[in-house]
């Protein structure tokens, strides 16, 4: 069977009072166990709300350089810890995929799929979206586009990082990491033909599968899965039902020449994307 790389046409009650009336009408001072407990429960509450306070990750524009980003926060976004629906995945993760459009001579492909990886802004792709590109736009999911230029590349894994010149006013990096297992719930978000945000589901079909390639050598170790992706898919995230991206989209086959999807789909897992292992559930540097 011929493996084609993907190419697009686009309660808590409330705590004891500090006395209790001891029937002659003055309040008996709490014993020093009850203050205690009081000051337990009232420093466990302030460390929760701090907690969700730092939760977000966004990056904001300077107010006095409406270029440049504010200070990254420290935190970093978590998997969901019970399985999400495929809506709800949806809408945690369409904020996070981008549109990218390459062009001019030697374009690899005019229009592919992005994930934003980090707090910095960086994007992961397929390098065969980006290859050769002479220009290469993105386009987030609130309708900003910017220039972006390849950081880092690797044909034989057939992964790519992009650095965009802007920023949205809102980044929502995605959470990487998480192994996959035959049978498991997967959904893919991307932009085949052109279709902004399309998701798809299915589950993993098969690990450790070798993809042939015409040049670049074979690809080892990815991830196959049944959830429709088609031209423009590439380089979009492959999720868990835990909202974590295991993979990066990057080839289908097919036995005909036609170029569609059959219900074989690849991914380059995750950890091999990022140059490591399986990923943690954090957001390494790229």
């Amino acid at each position: 069977m011929e493996m084609e790389v993907l190419r697009p046409a686009g309660s808590e009650q409330a705590p004891p009072e500090a006395g209790e009336p001891s029937g002659a009408g003055e309040p008996k001072p709490a014993p020093w166990w009850k203050k205690a407990d009081l000051r337990r429960k009232l420093a466990i509450g302030a460390v929760a709300a701090w907690a969700v306070a730092i939760t977000a990750v966004v990056l904001l524009r300077d107010g006095d350089d409406p270029g440049a980003p504010a200070a990254l926060p420290a935190a970093s976004p978590s998997a969901s810890d019970a399985p999400l629906t495929v809506p709800q995945l949806y809408q945690a993760l369409r904020p996070s995929v981008v549109l990218i459009k390459a062009t001019g001579s030697g374009a690899g492909a005019d229009t592919g799929t992005g994930v934003v990886a980090n707090a910095d802004g960086t994007i992961l792709t397929a390098f065969h979206v980006v290859e050769g590109a002479k220009a290469i736009t993105v386009a987030y999911a609130d309708g900003t586009e910017s220039p972006a230029e390849i950081v880092t590349s690797s044909a034989a894994q057939d992964i790519a990082t992009l650095k965009p010149g802007k920023l949205p006013e809102t980044l929502v990096p995605a959470v990487l990491g998480g192994g996959a297992a035959i049978g498991d719930d997967v959904v893919a978000i991307g932009n085949p033909l052109g279709l902004t945000a399309t998701t798809t589901s299915g589950v993993v079909s098969g690990l450790e599968r070798t993809l042939s390639r015409d040049r670049g050598g074979d690809i080892a170790g990815l991830i196959q899965f049944d959830a429709a992706v088609n031209p423009g898919s590439s380089g979009g995230p492959l999720l868990n039902d835990r909202g974590q991206v295991i993979g990066i989209v990057v080839a289908l086959a097919n036995p005909t020449d036609a170029g569609t999807f059959i219900g074989i789909g690849f991914a380059v897992p995750i950890g091999a994307a990022l140059g490591a292992g399986e990923g943690d559930g954090q957001n390494p540097p790229l």
